[in-house]
């Protein structure tokens, strides 16, 4: 049974006054909620970040995986999301108890990361703690014989899945392609990163990481986006704008098919 005095979940899309211009009329509007979201290991907060407050547990399971938190989903032996209302704007804090040897890793990784820079890349303490470099993945057959047509498919398949974004045109989305070609899943969230977190976790939670197939996302592809996949084992990754140059120099280390540009008809695969 609920505790009735526990705040209530929050809600993913608000209500905005706003002036609709030529027109000059008033009227109410749904707009994207982000909210400062508390990433806690074992009763230690380890990162504030900012999200839209829908599929969190999903969200939490995702990051520890792709920032190397957790080995595997078995690592993870509880999540629960609360909502906290003490500050001046809503919160959420997502408790997660994780195993013991996963969590001393974490500490110590903490701690080096004491006296954080402020040079855009979390702290970390060298140029050789930036973990861009992971073991390669050996091909798959299935991804060489896959067509272009399939990404392109899917990504026009996205925006009808797009939920919230179809409400307030603000998010982005991160989409699961099986590969039979078949867009199974799309999880939503203002940053590009969460919204990948949220579908990787989303399929950790129902054991389907193992299963054959690509992440297709409305957005450019970062060396973020790339290294998450890569450190998932996930081969393949395509997005509606272009990559940077270290996302592709990334993507051909680890092995990753990587396509940008994928609009309408056409599509770009950065080759090694």
């Amino acid at each position: 049974m609920s505790d009735p005095a526990a705040p209530a979940a929050l809600p993913p899309l608000v209500s905005a006054t706003v002036e609709r211009w030529p027109a000059k009329e008033t009227t109410q509007d749904q707009v994207a909620a982000e909210v400062p979201v508390s990433l806690v290991f074992n009763g230690i907060a380890h990162a504030v970040m900012m999200a839209t407050p829908q599929d969190l547990e999903s969200f939490a399971l995702g990051f520890a995986l792709s920032e190397g938190i957790l080995d595997s989903p078995v690592d993870c032996y509880g999540v629960e999301v609360e909502t906290v209302q003490t500050l001046a704007v809503p919160c959420a804090a997502v408790q997660m108890e994780i195993s013991a040897r996963c969590f001393a890793r974490l500490k110590e990784r903490r701690r080096s990361l004491v006296g954080a820079t402020g040079c855009g890349l979390c702290g970390v303490e060298s140029l050789d703690a930036l973990d861009l470099l992971l073991p390669p993945m050996a091909p798959q057959a299935w991804l060489a014989q896959l067509p272009t047509g399939v990404l392109l498919a899917a990504l026009a398949a996205m925006p009808q899945r797009q939920v919230l974004n179809a409400a307030c045109g603000a998010l982005h989305a991160a989409g699961w392609v099986r590969a039979d070609g078949v867009l199974t899943d799309v999880l939503e969230d203002v940053g590009r990163h969460n919204a990948l977190d949220k579908l990787l976790g989303h399929l950790a939670r129902a054991d389907r990481l193992h299963e054959p197939g690509l992440v297709v996302m409305t957005s450019r592809a970062s060396y973020e986006l790339v290294r998450k996949c890569a450190r998932l084992h996930i081969p393949a990754l395509a997005t509606i704008s272009a990559p940077t140059a270290l996302a592709i120099q990334v993507a051909q280390a680890a092995g990753l098919t990587l396509w940008g540009l994928c609009r309408g008809e056409q599509a770009v695969r950065y080759c090694p």
